[in-house]
């Protein structure tokens, strides 16, 4: 596999890890609800009563998320921003705020406040505007005019999440898109079209294969088809995986659309985090604006669960001695232990093949190995368990080149 090396913005991403998704929706994407009362859902119906980006923020950021993703415009083609392009189908149109309104402006403040990276979510296809359809290139006109606003007024943006489902088909001018956004903001994450700086994992349920590799040669292009995009060489790339809070709807879908349970959270943070990628975790804002009692209820249960487990570690990296591939924890007395999280140094790229992770157990008997992995990557999660142990090591038993650990740490995290 070649060697390709991550840049620093890919690598500050990956130390991100965690991600709330916010989609807040209007039209054929919007909530059942709307659906139901309006035959024809307009700007009109844009009405929140309640609308505050700031408890999004604080409740993404007491959760342990460090960015946050926001829909500016999904794919009925409505901004949640007063576009001089649009402005018959933007928040300009709507009773909101007596059309003075800006959702965009208020996440982005609000995101800034609570220490969050900002991220805005742009689908490429529009259904409103006829040219999407009919005139590719005065399409691709109103995509790059979209960019500067959304690049040229809101200050600093760290992601541009681009979503192509619906593009299959559809031919844009991504160099001249590319050489816009660049321009404006050079250092803005691309997620998955255009010039990606990281790549879909390929599904919505947020599950990372295993091995999951940085350096790809293809990325999956949408949920809507089976395709996948080549790359030209193999190119450094992390993988996202991006799921919701509750089981049907991306936008919020009514009270009865359950919530998934904190145990199946945590196994999707073991699939995702626990296997290189990030996470990123959509909570849909209820009719009033704010997210619900029950999903802030659990986001934060998630949130402190992660930080029980792994917060307090019995080692790390600095209390292990280091010889070769090999490293080595042995103190004074027996402890218990049922994860090791590892994380490759990743500035030289990824070289990691195999790893294990044996144990000496007490009060005495032969080494035993209770784990074996491929890649490390970023982060590598290995649950395994309950054993008291005497001592215990990590070894890398394969790798493409000199490989070195960025993180070790010893768990005995209990009642997983």
């Amino acid at each position: 596999m070649a060697n390709a090396l991550p840049t620093q913005r890919q690598l500050e991403f990956q130390d991100w890890e965690f991600g709330v998704f916010i989609h807040y929706l209007l039209g054929i994407y919007a909530t059942k609800e709307y659906r139901a009362e309006h035959d024809r859902v307009g700007p009109e119906v844009f009405r929140p009563t309640e609308i505050d980006c700031d408890q999004w923020a604080r409740l993404a950021a007491e959760a342990g998320a460090r960015y946050m993703v926001f829909t500016a415009k999904h794919h009925d083609g409505f901004c949640l921003w007063p576009s001089a392009l649009t402005p018959e189908f933007s928040v300009a149109a709507t009773p909101w705020k007596e059309g003075k309104g800006d959702v965009v402006r208020e996440y982005v403040d609000a995101c800034r406040r609570h220490g969050l990276a900002v991220g805005l979510y742009y689908s490429t296809f529009d259904a409103h505007v006829p040219s999407y359809q009919t005139d590719p290139k005065r399409y691709d006109d109103y995509f790059i005019g979209h960019m500067r606003e959304l690049l040229g007024n809101y200050g600093d943006i760290d992601i541009l999440w681009f979503d192509g489902a619906f593009s299959e088909g559809h031919s844009y001018d991504w160099q001249r898109i590319i050489r816009e956004i660049r321009g404006l903001q050079p250092d803005v994450l691309i997620f998955n079209m255009g010039d990606p700086d990281f790549r879909w994992v390929g599904n919505e349920a947020g599950i990372a294969p295993r091995p999951c590799w940085n350096i790809v040669d293809h990325v999956p292009f949408s949920i809507e088809s089976d395709l996948t995009e080549e790359i030209e060489q193999p190119t450094w790339l992390p993988a996202e995986c991006d799921c919701r809070i509750r089981y049907r709807g991306w936008a919020w879908n009514g009270a009865d659309d359950p919530l998934k349970s904190l145990d199946e959270l945590m196994g999707l943070y073991y699939y995702s985090v626990g296997r290189g990628c990030n996470l990123l975790l959509n909570v849909g804002p209820d009719l009033r604006g704010i997210v619900h009692e029950d999903d802030a209820a659990r986001l934060l249960e998630f949130g402190a669960e992660i930080r029980r487990r792994f917060g307090t570690p019995l080692a790390t990296l600095e209390d292990c001695r280091a010889e070769d591939c090999r490293w080595s924890y042995e103190p004074e007395e027996p402890f218990l232990l049922d994860h090791v999280v590892l994380g490759e140094d990743l500035t030289g790229g990824e070289h990691v093949r195999r790893f294990a992770v044996h144990i000496a157990p007490a009060p005495e008997g032969k080494p035993v190995t209770v784990y074996e992995g491929r890649n490390i990557g970023h982060k590598a999660i290995c649950p395994f368990p309950t054993v008291k142990a005497r001592a215990a090591w990590i070894e890398i038993t394969d790798s493409d080149g000199s490989a070195n650990l960025s993180k070790l740490e010893l768990h005995n995290a209990g009642g997983t």
